[in-house]
């Protein structure tokens, strides 16, 4: 499998695997290669693995592991083979949530069900994007399952861009909805500037590894990326709200 790190059985018999990463002791790898090959930037968080020797690295939103001795850098997936999970896919997950409670749904275009809101899912979407489109004409299908739409920008082909300047217009405009759809429908929306997260949200989606639109951010973290119809996203939804373990009291 591609970009995957197949653990020895040998490991998996010692019992070296845990559902998360275990804290980080006063140890840490040795920084020195990483940071040049960073030019300088920062890590935003070194945790040890529950590998020994292992460290993740999380640089801008991306993970990666880390030697102890600084040579060796992985970009890549550990799997837990006793669970079958995904620890990487699963570290990630949790990244893109928290940055996209961190924004807040004040900043963003929403379009929410008249009756009870089942799902809550947050799309990177541009303006001129023929699957973003597709996806908005059939909204009013979206909102019918209980599914809360969540847009956020991200102009294609960068800051700037005529994509770009249509997504300012929409947020600036006195009703981001209506103007959302007359966009997508391909008519002209009025030209307005104002202060705007259009930018901040195009770089959030470069950090969280969006490569295309529409690109789909689930309750729980995980990117879906491209066109999913109403009724296969819901029932999406609902088998992975069914699947999802029940809070530890």
């Amino acid at each position: 499998m591609r970009k995957i790190i197949l653990i020895a059985a040998a490991l998996y018999s010692a019992g070296v695997f845990a559902a998360d990463p275990v804290p980080a002791s006063a140890k840490q790898p040795d920084m020195t290669h990483i940071q040049t090959a960073l030019n300088g930037a920062k890590p935003d968080s070194i945790t040890l693995t529950a590998i020994p020797g292992l460290y993740e690295v999380i640089v801008g939103g991306q993970v990666l592991y880390l030697s102890e001795d600084g040579r060796f850098a992985v970009q890549g997936d550990i799997l837990d083979l006793s669970s079958r999970a995904n620890l990487s896919e699963n570290r990630r997950g949790e990244l893109r949530e928290k940055a996209i409670e961190a924004v807040g749904e004040s900043n963003m275009v929403v379009f929410t069900p008249e009756g009870a809101v089942k799902h809550t899912v947050t799309i990177f979407t541009d303006i001129d994007c023929g699957y973003c489109r597709k996806m908005h004409s059939q909204m009013a299908d979206y909102t019918k399952e209980g599914i809360k739409i969540r847009y956020l920008l991200f102009p294609r082909e960068g800051i700037n861009s005529e994509s770009y300047h249509k997504a300012v217009a929409v947020w600036c405009a006195d009703n981001r909805q209506e103007a959302m759809t007359k966009a997508k429908r391909g008519e002209n929306v009025e030209r307005k500037t104002c202060d705007n997260p259009v930018k901040a949200q195009y770089e959030l989606g470069q950090k969280l590894g969006v490569r295309g639109t529409p690109s789909l951010i689930l309750e729980s973290g995980e990117m879906i990326p491209g066109y999913v119809p109403p009724t296969q996203l819901a029932q999406m939804l609902a088998e992975n709200k069914a699947a999802k373990p029940a809070a530890q009291p």
